[in-house]
């Protein structure tokens, strides 16, 4: 029944995460103006991927973060594939959207899906290796510490990677508004990244509650202890 409950709650986590993954990848092309500052709408489904990550990070360890980053960078290449050929085919007489409505909006996700499989896969990769990292000098204390300090660092590379390859590479915005935009991505998530602590405690809650208290530390000192020795 453990191991039951156990599969579940990973598959749940895998779920969300990808599906953050995807959306992201659809609604990036479009850039929102907040004050002086220009950022991508694709940071609206992030606050849950911060989350998501890190529970994932203390309950299942590296090799768990690793397989879902590996399996959402599936997903969002089959994504990819998915738009190429439906941008391929000619749109109805009657269709409301046109081809060049159609591919002015999906034509630049494509270009965001390709700096994103890379900016993710090298973001969560990091991440898992920042994260245990304080974890060691921390021990099972301050969990706030290891998740907000593994996004300080896996965020930036994440944010000016996309940005780079989706929108400056391309000649979609000048160099400028490019370091504009990533810079003011980045704040923002860090900003989130700080806002969604009290989440972070309330999914160890809901999931102590779930497991019940005695497996899920259990799970966390089995995790720790494979991951520290390694």
């Amino acid at each position: 029944m453990f191991e039951s409950k156990r599969t579940k709650l990973f598959t749940i986590l895998a779920a969300f995460l990808v599906a953050d993954a995807v959306i992201a990848e659809m609604i990036g092309g479009k850039l929102i103006q907040i004050g002086p500052f220009t950022m991508s709408m694709g940071i609206l489904p992030w606050p849950l991927v911060f989350l998501v990550t890190d529970v994932i990070n203390e309950y299942y360890g590296k090799k768990g973060v690793r397989r879902i980053s590996f399996l959402a960078a599936g997903m969002v290449i089959y994504s990819f594939f998915i738009l190429l050929i439906s941008m391929s085919v000619k749109a109805s007489s009657i269709s409301p959207v046109n081809d060049q409505q159609y591919s002015a909006v999906f034509g630049q996700s494509m270009w965001i899906i390709v700096g994103s499989i890379v900016a993710f896969l090298a973001s969560q990769l990091v991440d898992v290796v920042v994260f245990w990292y304080i974890r060691s000098r921390t021990g099972n204390k301050l969990i706030w510490l290891r998740a907000t300090g593994s996004t300080v660092v896996s965020q930036l590379i994440d944010t000016f990677i996309v940005a780079g390859i989706a929108f400056w590479l391309p000649g979609k915005v000048s160099f400028m508004n490019y370091i504009n935009m990533a810079s003011t991505g980045y704040i923002a998530k860090l900003i989130i990244a700080i806002l969604v602590t009290p989440l972070i405690y309330l999914g160890h809650s809901m999931i102590h509650k779930y497991l019940g208290d005695s497996e899920s530390l259990t799970i966390i000192k089995e995790t720790a202890e494979k991951e520290l020795e390694g």
